[in-house]
């Protein structure tokens, strides 16, 4: 395989699971990680590919481009819904309480709630409280605050001083972006205030999140990996990030 050829099909490795290691490639590729190395800092400066440490993410891993919830309601859906059913294991026993992050990971999770189960839920999201009203056995709780249209998620000091007197059995959030190094972020400084707010608030944080989220790092850190307790994503994941994940001492779950 010509250098040209390796170095395009590389680039669409990285665009297909959201980040690869240099390790992995030299072995996938046959050549010296020293030859990977190279290949990878010819395809940042042709602005394919962003290198990081130890490896590569997609070009747009680094920006603070925020997608609205119509938009990624459809993007790996299936695992998605994997992952929702997945961190249902997590959910306090009847009289506990739960607080939803707005995201469409979390949505799904708030859809599957047992309806013979009592629970307190909180939430800042719109499209998540409509859908939590009609369950009889959750007592709802609706945090105030302004209303961001492209999260349809309450924010701002309302939302936080609410969150600030509040202390939850389990916090489940999503993330834009997640590494060991610069943890949990976000593109919003509203929605990573909140964020930070709830992971104080509860007393077992679960994160939610595909793994093409894991990788990256986005403007805003809300949480640093050892503020949460556990991370619900997909099959996808590599075993090498999945490793370096569990090394911190977080519990890592795959659906």
């Amino acid at each position: 395989m010509y250098a040209e050829e390796r170095q395009q099909a590389i680039a669409t490795l990285v665009g297909q699971r959201g980040r690869v290691s240099v390790t992995e490639l030299s072995d996938q590729y046959g050549v010296t990680t020293e030859t990977v190395r190279r290949d990878l800092a010819v395809l940042d400066r042709m602005g394919l590919i962003r290198r990081v440490h130890g490896g590569a993410v997609p070009a747009a891993a680094l920006t603070a481009i925020e997608l609205g919830t119509g938009e990624r309601e459809h993007s790996r859906a299936a695992e998605k819904d994997r992952i929702a059913k997945a961190a249902l294991d997590f959910l306090p026993p009847t009289g506990g309480s739960v607080l939803f992050d707005a995201g469409t990971t979390t949505a799904r999770i708030a859809a599957l709630l047992p309806t013979d189960r009592e629970l307190v839920a909180v939430t800042n999201s719109v499209p998540i409280a409509a859908r939590l009203s009609g369950n009889a056995a959750v007592r709802l709780h609706l945090l105030g605050g302004r209303v961001r249209g492209v999260t349809q998620a309450a924010v701002g000091s309302e939302t936080q001083r609410v969150l600030g007197e509040l202390r939850v059995d389990v916090a489940f959030l999503g993330t834009n972006a997640l590494t060991p190094a610069h943890g949990l972020s976000t593109p919003d400084f509203e929605e990573a205030a909140v964020k930070r707010a709830m992971v104080a608030s509860a007393h077992r944080v679960v994160v939610v999140a595909d793994s093409t989220k894991v990788g990256r790092e986005d403007l805003v850190r809300f949480a640093a990996i050892d503020e949460i307790d556990a991370l619900v994503t997909d099959t996808d994941l590599l075993a090498s990030v999945r490793a370096e994940l569990t090394a911190t001492g977080l519990e890592v779950v795959t659906a």
